[in-house]
């Protein structure tokens, strides 16, 4: 057993010079950098965390360095699947594009470090090209959340005819009804970028208040 591990493990460790190290960890900053710029370009939360973008980075070095030691030696792969093992991670994940930004780091960092460096910066630049093409494109039937309320049915009535002239959808989400009160959520698309409209809605007889919000379908805000 001695013999046979010393002749088909240990000496199946092959040394990588300081040169590709060096190299490897910058290549790898300079990606996961990248990855960086383009996750805070298109971000479309309400508040953005720093954190998260630097640990884009952290994760795609760390990957790099860890797959070098993987496949320079046998014996230590074997170890590091072991220990990876029993690592359990329990950040919440609120946006699913963090989840492409999260693979995306590891595959850089995988990709770099198993030597097909040119597969590693073309394929990010792509990557990050067709995101902040497509993520921030604006669409013109952006929604938006109308709060409404009103003092009778009568009001109500009025106001949803109203609304309904000056906007291409509407659809009420919600609705709550107490004496002398009258609160409706409609989801609306506006035919172009103004909410001026909601100041007259607001005047109108019967009508207390009128709120218009952004609605991306998780927040209002």
């Amino acid at each position: 057993m001695k013999d046979f591990l010393e002749t088909n493990f240990l000496g199946n460790m092959s040394t990588i010079s300081v040169l590709d190290i060096l190299l490897a960890i910058v290549l790898s900053f300079g990606i996961g950098f990248f990855i960086f710029f383009v996750y805070k370009k298109t971000y479309r939360g309400v508040m953005y965390s720093a954190g998260f973008g630097t640990t884009l980075i952290a994760l795609t070095m760390i990957t790099t360095v860890v797959i070098l030691a993987v496949t320079s030696n046998v014996v230590l792969s074997l170890g590091m699947v072991g220990a990876l093992s029993i690592v359990r991670f329990r950040a919440a994940i609120k946006d699913p594009l963090d989840i492409a930004f999260l693979f995306w780091s590891i595959g850089a960092g995988i990709v770099l470090a198993s030597g097909m460096i040119p597969l590693a910066i073309i394929g990010s630049l792509c990557i990050g090209l067709i995101l902040l093409v497509f993520v921030n494109q604006k669409s013109h039937t952006h929604p938006y959340m109308v709060v409404l309320s009103c003092e009778n049915h009568e009001a109500e009535v009025k106001a949803r005819e109203f609304l309904a002239e000056r906007v291409t959808r509407m659809t009420v989400k919600s609705k709550s009804a107490v004496k002398g009160a009258i609160e409706l959520n409609i989801e609306v698309r506006l035919k172009e970028d103004d909410t001026d409209f909601i100041n007259t809605l607001s005047d109108l007889p019967g009508v207390n208040s009128a709120v218009i919000v952004s609605y991306n379908g998780d927040y209002m805000g």
